[in-house]
């Protein structure tokens, strides 16, 4: 077995289309899902808090941060459906049954606010001991986000390459299965770290392309090779058009940073391009030519600080004041981008900046969607163009 997972990590790891390379090493949305996505539980713990959570997944701040998990490429595909309100099914019972809303938010505050791991872990048998219909362990793809070294991201394409990896039978919807399984996680990542990560994404995404039939394990070659050998050529070729149409999009996107940034120095502006962006070329030129190589100072927390250095351009004056700031968005989530902007807003409190989101025109119904969401609405920012 050792021998085994030795070679599939380095056949995980040598493919340059696995979530690996795809959406764990080379993603910058996955890094600023992160800001995105604790910024929304604690938009959705505050609902809770103050009873205006509403009663239905569309529209409440839950679907914000689920809508962030979602967009992080192959892996989370599909995490928001078990949050999805079924009324037939009165399914999951925390939008009409308010003592089982209440607890899940406190469970989400607890979980945001601790670090120490047998905390945690105890905050998720309290919550498991409401026996709350329809909410299973869906909310750990949450948890990941918010402990990404302690708790594993958790749906059936993961759940079947653990099973099909370490011949298992655990079961999706259940809280002990999962952290039956988290504990086995962490015993092999700690003996496999130094080809893994400390972060559980690594070996989750090892196991979410053994449960897709990408990565084929002695337990189940023959089932594979029988039943879904179609199933994996078109999974195969989904992921190459994918693939593809990820790298079109990141050179349009970097085409547009650079505009941006030669346009800023045109006006006499000091130009930063996200942080993460730097080393990215279009046409052969590195981007990072055009911004300033340090993130200039500024009188605000290093948490903020470290938001705004991911937005995609900032136009600065000769005080480091930021004139302009642009998020530019194509496939990814226009929430996210809204976001970064709005904690800049919010953050340098300069009523003479000018924000803009920029996006293709079939977009524009979305951005104007969001812009009326009521957690942008409740709050007085300067303008988003």
């Amino acid at each position: 077995m050792n021998r085994e997972l030795q070679q599939l990590i380095l056949d995980y790891k040598s493919d340059q289309e696995s979530v690996y390379h795809t959406w764990f090493l080379n993603n910058s949305d996955r890094l600023k899902a992160f800001r995105t996505i604790k910024t929304g539980v604690n938009d959705v713990i505050k609902a809770i808090e103050a009873r205006v959570f509403g009663n239905d997944f569309k529209g409440s701040p839950l679907e914000d941060v689920l809508a962030a998990i979602c967009e992080q490429k192959q892996v989370f595909e599909g995490a928001a459906h078990a949050f999805y309100w079924k009324p037939k099914l009165r399914i999951p019972d925390i939008y009409e049954n308010e003592e089982n809303q209440l607890a899940f938010g406190r469970f989400l505050k607890a979980v945001l606010q601790a670090s120490d791991e047998k905390q945690l872990l105890t905050e998720i048998v309290k919550l498991d001991q409401y026996h709350i219909k329809g909410l299973g362990p869906a909310v750990a793809n949450i948890m990941y986000f918010l402990h990404p070294t302690l708790f594993p991201p958790f749906n059936t394409a993961i759940v079947n390459g653990f099973n099909s990896l370490l011949d298992r039978k655990i079961k999706l919807g259940s809280w002990p299965a999962y952290l039956e399984m988290r504990e086995t996680l962490l015993d092999i990542n700690t003996a496999y770290r130094s080809s893994l990560s400390k972060d559980l994404g690594a070996i989750s995404g090892l196991l979410f392309e053994i449960g897709t039939g990408r990565l084929i394990v002695s337990g189940n070659a023959e089932a594979f090779l029988q039943e879904e050998e179609k199933k994996r050529e078109k999974g195969r070729y989904k992921r190459h058009l994918e693939v593809l149409n990820d790298t079109n999009e990141e050179s349009e996107h970097s085409e547009m940073q650079l505009y941006l940034a030669r346009l800023g120095q045109s006006f006499g502006y000091n130009v930063w391009i996200a942080q993460n962006d730097h080393q990215r070329q279009w046409q052969d030129e590195p981007l990072g030519r055009y911004s300033l190589s340090v993130f200039p100072a500024m009188d605000l927390p290093k948490s903020i600080a470290d938001t705004i250095a991911f937005i995609d351009v900032l136009w600065l004056n000769e005080h480091n004041e930021i004139v302009s700031g642009f998020e530019v968005e194509k496939s990814t989530s226009i929430y996210s981008g809204i976001l970064r902007l709005h904690d800049l807003s919010l953050s340098v409190g300069n009523a003479t900046s000018r924000l803009y989101l920029i996006c293709p025109d079939k977009r524009e119904k979305e951005v104007r969607a969001q812009l009326l969401r009521p957690s942008l609405q409740r709050t007085q920012c300067g303008p988003i163009s």
